[in-house]
């Protein structure tokens, strides 16, 4: 089977050091091709990484290369202006977390990718961690077999802290102004200046656990308390349980301590994340299981692969481009982000 063909819109911070970096160690594909608007940083990334055309406009890229896939790393205010004519162009687009700001440009962007047959997974990387991936067929053989009595709570804990861990090590810039750029989404609509600033920080730090949460407890929920100061949020599920987020109730300067716990009846999973862009470390998982009637309690950890989220975040993309997998998170779903945020923000702030 011939390579999968990637280009790339954009190789700032991310895109060079969480995507780039990544890709071009994947077998299964090639980064034919990239768009940047800083001239002289495009060239330079380019030879590092034997990339052999390099554009200033994502446009001309799209309409010069054929191309099975793109990653389109840039802030995602910018994605509701330029993603449905990307859309247009490929099967399959990437873009970092959110979906984008508002829940109108959500519904939009979602639309635009089901009408022209575009699949955009968003990246949600610790759904791609093989800690969480292995948590995850965990808590799924214990809901189907109930050998462990029923799901009853999952708690995240995420403490601010040093998300690069030195992931920005030899991230190349030659200095040279962007040359164009997007167009940035407006401040959404039904919020005053002060509150929109505190959903933009909300949907932009923490959006990450309103995806894991879903995604742990396998099902839609919805927001029900919001604590006055930011700390704490409170959901419930569809089926009834229960589920807390955490949000910097302490912060670490070079640590990262994020966890999340998923509570049953008779023994729990835990999951501990590494930072972002943590290089060659998986996060690690801890199982119990209590039996009862006299039998052994068992606690077990297995050893996990020397794969970090990020680099099985990009050969999960190419399988989704090679049609062996589907997104471990579409622009369906990760619409449903943003309602939660907006559902979050309304209850802390009345607005």
């Amino acid at each position: 089977m011939s390579k999968i063909r990637i280009g790339f819109i954009g190789v700032g911070n991310m895109g060079q050091m969480a995507h780039l970096k990544n890709y071009v160690h994947v077998d299964d594909c090639e980064v034919v091709a990239l768009a940047e608007g800083r001239e002289q940083t495009g060239k330079l990334v380019a030879e590092r990484y034997g990339i052999p055309k390099v554009y200033a406009d994502y446009k001309e890229m799209l309409a010069a290369e054929k191309l099975d896939g793109v990653v389109a790393s840039q802030s995602f205010p910018l994605h509701a202006a330029f993603l449905p004519t990307v859309y247009k162009k490929v099967k399959c687009v990437f873009t970092e977390k959110p979906l984008c700001l508002s829940v109108d440009a959500g519904r939009k962007l979602a639309a635009a990718a089901k009408r022209t047959g575009c699949t955009h997974m968003v990246g949600y990387h610790k759904r791609s961690d093989p800690a969480t991936m292995y948590a995850k067929d965990v808590i799924d053989g214990w809901k189907k077999s109930g050998k462990n009595g029923p799901m009853q709570y999952v708690r995240l804990l995420m403490p601010a802290g040093d998300w690069i861990a030195g992931g920005f090590t030899g991230l190349l810039n030659a200095g040279d102004k962007l040359e164009g750029g997007f167009e940035w989404e407006p401040p959404v609509k039904d919020m005053d200046a002060k509150t929109g600033q505190q959903y933009l920080s909300f949907v932009n730090y923490y959006i990450h656990q309103v995806n894991l949460m879903r995604h742990l407890l396998g099902e839609p929920y919805k927001v029900t308390y919001a604590e006055k100061s930011g700390v704490l949020l409170a959901v419930q599920s569809k089926s009834g349980i229960a589920g807390t987020i955490e949000m910097s109730p302490y912060s670490t300067t070079i640590a990262w301590e994020e966890s999340a716990l998923v509570a049953f009846a008779n023994g729990y999973v835990k999951l501990n994340l590494p930072a972002p862009l943590t290089s060659f470390r998986a996060g690690t998982v801890e199982t119990y299981e209590d039996p009862g009637q006299g039998a052994t309690p068992m606690r077990t950890s297995p050893t996990l692969p020397w794969v970090h989220a990020m680099r099985q975040q990009a050969i999960n993309f190419v399988k989704v481009c090679q049609g062996k997998a589907k997104p471990l998170c579409d622009a369906a779903e990760a619409l449903e982000d943003l309602k939660m945020a907006r559902q979050y923000i309304k209850l802390r702030y009345g607005k």
